[in-house]
């Protein structure tokens, strides 16, 4: 498990995808991989009302990663001192592997460049006490990005604001 949880307030989020350009634009992405995003799910009827609903999909750095196991060049790995699973492209070779045993389809291919590209947090932004470009650039702030064990105090503040806003 990553050291990090990257987390969407999705009561928040508008879908206006700026996560997704900042996340291109912080990593020099052309048209076509998109290492997060944001998926609309709707619209359906509440009250009587059509509404839709955003969902923010990045990688999710998992405890165990197939794409790790998968690649046979070693190009993809996870970092020990904070489980930030990332591709190392002067090991890439292209082959795809990693994109096929992804469940969630993090890995995504970058046709400019021949090989894979996924999220990894922003690392060089991490590494230089930044929180990644999607969080940072979120119109709506609908993006959090914490240590585990920060989450939890997070999430109850929130649900006592929702609370307090029914009485």
């Amino acid at each position: 498990m990553s050291s990090y949880y990257l987390f969407q307030d999705v009561k928040k989020c508008i879908g206006c995808h700026s996560c997704e350009v900042a996340c291109k634009s912080n990593k020099g992405l052309p048209a076509g991989p998109k290492i997060c995003e944001v998926i609309t799910v709707g619209p359906r009827l509440v009250d009587k009302q059509p509404r839709a609903a955003y969902t923010f999909m990045p990688c999710y750095h998992c405890e165990d990663p197939w794409c790790v196991a998968a690649c046979p060049t070693g190009a993809m790995q996870k970092r020990k001192k904070d489980g930030i699973v990332f591709v190392d492209h002067q090991l890439c070779v292209g082959c795809k592997t990693c994109m096929s045993a992804c469940p969630w389809g993090a890995p995504q291919w970058n046709s400019a460049i021949g090989k894979v590209v996924k999220c990894d947090y922003c690392m060089d932004r991490i590494d230089r006490g930044l929180k990644p470009a999607c969080v940072t650039l979120c119109t709506t702030h609908c993006l959090h990005f914490e240590k585990p064990e920060a989450v939890r105090p997070i999430r109850r503040e929130r649900y006592a604001r929702a609370m307090a806003a029914l009485d």
